[in-house]
């Protein structure tokens, strides 16, 4: 079968296009024959090494997937060959065919494509996770999305949305600004200056922040973030996709009577083998009334993988870059 494998820690250039043995399920696994891929920021530091998770040299590179199950491990017993799934899997997924934790596989609505459940494993699970477990949101909430128009960023508006909450996207350009005004962001403003234009929407703050940015080489955006928020209000850590981490001054947290959450879905399923499970449980009525739908920005064939991941690198991205493993049935 055809793979996307890294053999050298040189980039996104530096990927190659292999002919390699198809795997076989372990008992707790299950095969996919891959529809789709979703392109993710841990695929770019792992063609450079920087991820946290390191893999033995050469492996496949890939995050998360929609297919059909071509085989099931013997102790899988909730799903079966032909159910049409989406998973996440850390590795494996820009291949013709992979092999995925079956607790880590999860059955799709008839009204979901392959295309779209491609792009929801990582950053879905990830928002709600963020929002609905760390954050405790609730109906009437108002929420604050860094990044708002990337694929995490689209995501968290959308399960934000869903949950009754209102939401201000903070965005770099008028058409990002669009892009999350029409995920039913009910506002959008712009990243230079956002905290003044928070505080002139909400003069009390907001009650959540979510942050998967962190801040820019010149500046203290988080700082800025834990200014907008309300009387108990939290800022949700998500990651750093501006290069810095930022550094809290521990006294704003009691002045002002506001927290900071750490959001590492990654470490919490390690801990809870049942999650995934149950966040679909709870995510299943948004996906069939087609409230969480992923935003495509790109869909480029598997040989181009390099040039998907450069895509992810630009900033440019508005939602989800996929690639296109085969035909969807």
């Amino acid at each position: 079968m055809k793979a996307i494998q890294v053999t050298e820690l040189e980039g996104p250039d530096s990927l190659t296009l292999a002919d390699i043995e198809a795997p076989a399920p372990a008992a707790h696994e299950v095969l996919i024959d891959v529809a789709y891929a979703g392109v993710t920021f841990p695929e770019l530091l792992q063609t450079r090494g920087l991820y946290q998770v390191k893999h033995p040299m050469p492996f496949t590179l890939g995050s998360e997937a929609a297919g059909v199950v071509a085989a099931v491990g013997e102790s899988v017993t909730h799903l079966a060959v032909g159910d049409r799934v989406a998973t996440i899997a850390g590795k494996g997924a820009f291949a013709e065919t992979m092999t995925a934790p079956a607790n880590a596989t999860v059955k799709l609505p008839d009204s979901v494509s392959l295309a779209s459940a491609a792009g929801m494993p990582m950053n879905l699970l990830t928002a709600d996770f963020a929002l609905r477990v760390r954050g405790r949101l609730e109906a009437g909430q108002t929420v604050l999305v860094h990044g708002a128009a990337g694929g995490l960023g689209t995501a968290l508006v959308q399960v934000a949305v869903a949950m009754g909450a209102t939401v201000v996207g903070v965005v770099s350009t008028e058409e990002k600004a669009e892009t999350v005004r029409s995920l039913g962001a009910q506002h959008a403003v712009l990243s230079d200056g956002f905290k003044d234009s928070v505080k002139e929407l909400f003069p009390d703050g907001v009650d959540l922040v979510a942050d998967p940015v962190g801040n820019p080489a010149d500046g203290d955006r988080f700082t800025d973030s834990l200014r907008c928020l309300a009387r108990f209000g939290t800022a949700l850590v998500l990651g750093f996709t501006a290069g810095q981490i930022p550094q809290v001054k521990v006294n704003r947290l009691l002045l002002n009577n506001v927290g900071v959450a750490g959001v590492g879905w990654g470490a919490a399923f390690a801990k809870d083998p049942g999650l995934i499970a149950s966040q679909w449980e709870a995510l299943w009525d948004h996906l069939v009334a087609g409230k969480l739908d992923p935003v495509i920005h790109a869909t480029l064939p598997l040989e181009e993988a390099g040039e998907a991941i450069k895509q992810l690198e630009s900033r440019a991205v508005r939602g989800k870059v996929l690639l296109q493993v085969r035909a969807e049935a």
